[in-house]
């Protein structure tokens, strides 16, 4: 299997119709300036200078704003520096991520032709009353239109959501995933909200009219959600922002992040819950007390099953008075488990 890897190019703002509620790119992305072509280059020779191409997947992605409403002249420039490196076999694909309201045919012909592979589509939600409450700007409509079309054109479709956006509820979160499921898109990203400094969601947070989910709720909702588009076999390739210097911690006086549900590994408290949950079923399930479990899993997937700082460990022994014993096994394909019980507290008695 190769290793995979993206050249991040973040060209923020640029060709954005509007501010939702929720955005500040520059802030998010650490990119301060606006991309010119000899920048995209720039950062494109340096990180292939550390990449082996030699069994590596390598992928050009145009991240944040709103990549096919630039204007054309630049959104061509961008587009020609990567294709460079796609037709001389440096890298093997290109990925932008834009609005479902800047797809048309004429764009799509155009992303056609320097080989762009991957359409990532910022949806957010499903309702209509959210979508204009976060000031998107666009409808579910557009989103269901412009995937048809993208998939018609034979791109890779990707879809993003946000959960808990203003007067979003669980529900609607779940509606929004069955929806998505309806698009059929290969990939999707799950982003819980974080207030951002100099957003209108700040000023909403301030005064008392918006309150951000706290991290328990959001690692409750976002487990549900990453079950159903697996149990659809959609590839969810990110749960939560990416940590950098700009996204942290709150109490960091560097951080653009005022409240929300931030956490360094929030993948992994949702990925660790999903195991906690699986392990406490199939223990319910017995009409015996167990004393040890024993779960095997792929090598991959240990760190998760053990938990966040050893949490589901803690968390079995302190509620349900059981060991949790872990084993690998690389013939156990990712994601896959065998849960035994090894003792119960019969077994214990008995020593």
């Amino acid at each position: 299997m190769k290793n995979q890897y993206i050249i991040p190019i973040f060209v923020p703002h640029l060709g954005c119709p509007n501010d939702c509620i929720f955005c500040n790119q520059k802030s998010i992305s650490g990119q301060k300036k606006n991309m010119t072509k000899e920048e995209a280059k720039k950062i494109i020779d340096n990180y292939l200078k550390n990449i082996k191409r030699e069994n590596a997947q390598i992928e050009i992605a145009f991240y944040g704003g709103s990549f096919t409403a630039i204007e054309t002249q630049i959104q061509e420039e961008l587009l020609q520096v990567a294709y460079q490196y796609v037709k001389s076999g440096q890298v093997d694909s290109i990925r932008i991520s834009t609005r479902p309201d800047a797809i048309n045919k004429e764009i799509l012909k155009r992303l056609k032709k320097y080989k762009v592979k991957t359409i990532e589509l910022g949806v957010q939600s499903s309702n209509d009353y959210i979508l204009n409450r976060a000031s998107r700007g666009h409808s579910f409509k557009d989103v269901k239109k412009a995937a048809k079309m993208i998939r018609w054109y034979g791109f890779k479709l990707g879809v993003q959501m946000m959960v808990g956006l203003p007067e979003s509820t669980k529900i609607d979160e779940i509606n929004t995933a069955k929806e998505l499921i309806k698009l059929k898109p290969k990939m999707v990203r799950i982003y819980p909200v974080l207030v951002i400094k100099n957003t209108k969601l700040e000023e909403e947070y301030k005064n008392g009219t918006y309150q951000p989910l706290n991290l328990v709720q959001a690692v409750e909702i976002c487990k549900e959600l990453v079950r159903m588009f697996a149990d659809k076999k959609i590839d969810v390739i990110r749960v939560g922002l990416q940590s950098t210097e700009e996204i942290t911690d709150p109490k960091n006086k560097t951080s653009e992040v005022i409240a929300g549900p931030y956490h360094p590994a929030f993948r992994q408290l949702v990925e660790s819950g999903m195991w906690y949950d699986a392990i406490v079923a199939k223990i319910k399930k017995l009409n015996v007390k167990v004393k040890e479990v024993k779960v095997t899993v792929n090598p991959i997937d240990s760190n998760n099953v053990i938990g966040h700082k050893k949490e589901n460990v803690q968390k079995l022994k302190e509620i349900y008075d059981v060991d949790l014993i872990i084993k690998t096994d690389e013939n156990i394909k990712q994601g896959k488990s065998k849960i035994e019980v090894t003792k119960t507290y019969n077994d214990f008695l008995e020593e």
